[in-house]
C-alpha cells in the first residue's frame, strides 16, 4: 500500500469513527463497542486491503499519549491515598491472573509448553487503559472505585510486559527465576520512575521559558513520547516513565501554564485523545480478518477455539473476583482490628471492581509481537482477540447496569477536607481583599466602582466606552488590570489550598477553569 492509499485509509477511518460514534450515541451503546464491531465489519468489506498491524508501532503511537492523558487527569491526592490498593491490582492481580490462566490453559492444551501458557496468561492479564477509559467516562462511580480502576489501568501494563518478556525468554530456553523476575521488575519500575521524573521536571523548566502558548502545547504533546521512548531506549519501563512524567506535569501545570495555554491545550488534547482512542478500537476490529484467516475461517475457529476461549474468559473474571474479594476480606480484618485506614468496599464495590476488567490494545499488541516460531502462536493470537471481544462487548456493555444493580451509581464515599463552596468562598475573600487594596487611589478615592457593582454597571460601562473611548480607555485598562490581579490572587489561594491538602484535584480544576475564563475575558476586553 503506497502513501496515498494509506492516507485515504486514515481519512476513511476518521469518517468511520464519526459515523460509529453517532450510531453508538443513538443506540445508547458504549462507543468502544460500536467502534470495535464496526472495525470488524469493515475488515471484511470486499476490496478493502487486509490491515497488518505492527505491534511495536501501535504501542509507540497510541499508548504513551493515552497514558499521559490518564496521568494528567487523575487525582494525585487520591492516587497517593490508595497506592496500596492500586499496587494490589496492578501487580498482585496481574501476577495471580497470569499464573491461574497459565494453569487453566495447560489443562486445556497439555501439548502447549508451560512457557507458552504463561505468555498467554501475561498477555491477557492486564486490563487495558484505553478500554477502561472508554467505559469509565460513561458511568458514575464512587471516587474510591474510580481511582482504583484508573490507577490500575495506568500501571498494570508494566507488570504484564515484564511477565510477558520472561515467558518469551523461557520459551527460548532461558531459565526462569522468581528472584530475577522480581529484581528485573524492581529495576524497570524504579528506572522508569527516575526517567519519567527527569523528563517531567525538564518539561516544567522548559515551558517556564518558552513564553509562547503554542510552543507550550507542542512541548506538552511530545512529552509522552519523549518519556516513553527514552525509557525504552534506556531499557527501563516506558510505561512507568510516561505515567511519572504525566503526574509531575499535571502537578505543576497550574503554575507554569497560562490560562490561554491551559484552555487551548485542553481542547487540542481532548480531540487528539478522542481520535486516538477511537482509532485503537477500529484497528483492533480491522485485525479480526487476519485472525480469522490464520485460524482457517469462522467455522473452524468456532469449532476448535470456542471452548478454550470461553474457559479463559471465565477464568479471567473469576480470578479477578477472587483476588479483589480476598483483598477486601483482608482489609475488613485489619479494619476490624483498627489497623487499616481504608474501610472494606463491601459486596457492591467488589462486584463492580471485579467486573471492570476490559482488555484492549496492549493485549493485542503483545500477542502480535510473539515470534513467528513461538509455540502455539496462532492459538495465543486467537485467544487474545477473543478476550478483547468478550470483555469489551460483554463487560463494557453491562458495567453501567451492574453499577445501578448494586446501588453504587450515586454514592459519594470520599470528601475533601474543604468543599468546593468553601474553597470558592476562600478564593473570593482573597480576591475581594485584593480589589479593595487596588480599587482606591492614594487619596482614598474609589476609582473602580464597577468592580464593586460589576453586573449592574456592565451595560453602562460598555455604552460609556463606546461614546467616549479616549476618556474611558485608560480607566477600562486599569479596571481590567485589577481584575487580572484579583484572578492571580484567587489562583494563588486555590493552589495554596490544594498544596495544603484542603481541597482535592476536582475542586481545584473546576474553580481554576472559572478563573481561566475570567482571565481570558479580561485580556480580551483590554485588547
Amino acid at each position: 500500500m503506497d502513501g496515498t492509499h494509506l492516507f485515504e485509509l486514515v481519512i476513511a477511518m476518521f469518517l468511520a469513527i464519526i459515523v460509529l460514534h453517532y450510531i453508538a450515541h443513538r443506540l445508547g451503546l458504549p462507543p468502544s463497542v460500536a467502534l470495535l464491531a464496526g472495525g470488524a465489519l469493515l475488515a471484511f468489506v470486499p476490496g478493502l486491503p487486509a490491515i497488518s498491524v505492527d505491534p511495536e508501532l501501535v504501542l509507540v503511537i497510541f499508548l504513551p499519549p493515552l497514558l499521559l492523558d490518564g496521568a494528567w487527569s487523575i487525582a494525585v491526592d487520591r492516587l497517593k491515598r490508595h497506592v496500596f490498593g492500586i499496587a494490589s491490582l496492578a501487580i498482585g492481580a496481574v501476577v495471580f491472573t497470569t499464573v491461574v490462566v497459565a494453569a487453566v490453559v495447560h489443562l486445556l492444551m497439555p501439548s502447549l509448553p508451560w512457557a507458552a501458557c504463561a505468555a498467554l496468561g501475561a498477555i491477557v492479564s492486564p486490563p487495558d487503559a484505553v478500554s477502561a477509559r472508554a467505559v469509565l467516562e460513561r458511568v458514575h462511580l464512587p471516587r474510591r472505585l474510580q481511582i482504583l480502576l484508573e490507577g490500575e489501568s495506568l500501571l498494570n501494563d508494566a507488570s504484564g510486559l515484564v511477565l510477558f518478556r520472561f515467558a518469551v525468554a523461557a520459551a527460548a530456553g532461558e531459565t526462569f527465576s522468581p528472584i530475577n523476575a522480581f529484581g528485573t521488575f524492581f529495576f524497570l519500575a524504579i528506572g522508569g520512575a527516575v526517567v519519567g521524573a527527569a523528563v517531567g521536571f525538564i518539561w516544567v523548566k522548559l515551558v517556564r521559558r518558552l513564553g509562547d502558548e503554542y510552543l507550550m502545547i507542542a512541548a506538552t504533546a511530545i512529552l509522552s513520547w519523549t518519556a516513553y521512548l527514552l525509557g525504552e531506549q534506556l531499557h527501563v519501563s516506558g510505561v512507568i516513565a510516561t505515567v511519572t512524567a504525566g503526574l509531575i506535569a499535571s502537578w505543576h501545570q497550574h503554575t507554569v501554564l497560562s490560562a490561554a495555554t491551559r484552555m487551548r491545550g485542553t481542547s487540542f488534547w481532548n480531540v487528539l485523545v478522542f481520535l486516538m482512542e477511537a482509532m485503537v478500537f477500529i484497528l483492533i476490529g480491522l485485525s479480526l480478518r487476519n485472525v480469522v484467516e490464520r485460524g482457517g475461517g469462522f467455522n473452524a475457529l468456532i469449532e476448535s477455539m470456542a471452548l478454550p476461549a470461553a474457559a479463559i474468559l471465565i477464568t479471567l473474571v473469576a480470578t479477578r473476583f477472587l483476588w479483589i474479594l480476598g483483598s477486601d476480606l483482608i482489609i475488613r480484618l485489619f479494619h476490624t482490628l483498627g489497623t487499616a485506614r481504608s474501610a472494606p468496599m463491601g459486596g457492591g464495590g467488589v462486584t463492580v471492581l471485579g467486573w471492570a476488567g476490559m482488555r484492549g490494545v496492549v493485549t493485542l499488541a503483545l500477542a502480535l509481537s510473539l515470534p513467528q516460531d513461538f509455540p502455539g502462536r496462532d492459538f495465543i493470537l486467537v485467544m487474545a482477540f477473543a478476550v478483547i471481544l468478550g470483555t469489551v462487548l460483554i463487560q463494557g456493555t453491562t458495567l453501567g447496569r451492574i453499577i445501578s444493580w448494586v446501588g453504587l451509581g450515586d454514592v459519594e464515599t470520599e470528601r475533601a477536607p474543604m468543599t468546593m463552596s468553601e474553597a470558592e468562598r476562600s478564593m473570593a475573600q482573597v480576591q475581594l481583599v485584593t480589589v479593595q487594596n487596588l480599587a482606591y487611589d492614594d487619596d482614598g478615592e474609589l476609582i473602580h466602582p464597577q468592580l464593586l457593582r460589576r453586573y449592574e454597571q456592565r451595560v453602562r460601562a460598555s455604552i460609556n466606552y463606546a461614546e467616549e473611548t479616549e476618556r474611558y480607555s485608560p480607566l477600562l485598562h486599569a479596571h481590567f488590570d485589577v481584575v487580572l490581579e484579583a484572578v492571580a490572587a484567587g489562583r494563588h489561594e486555590l493552589i495554596r489550598l490544594h498544596r495544603a491538602g484542603q481541597i482535592d484535584d476536582e475542586t481545584l480544576r473546576e474553580l481554576e477553569r472559572d478563573l481561566d475564563l475570567e482571565e481570558l475575558s479580561a485580556i480580551s476586553a483590554k485588547a
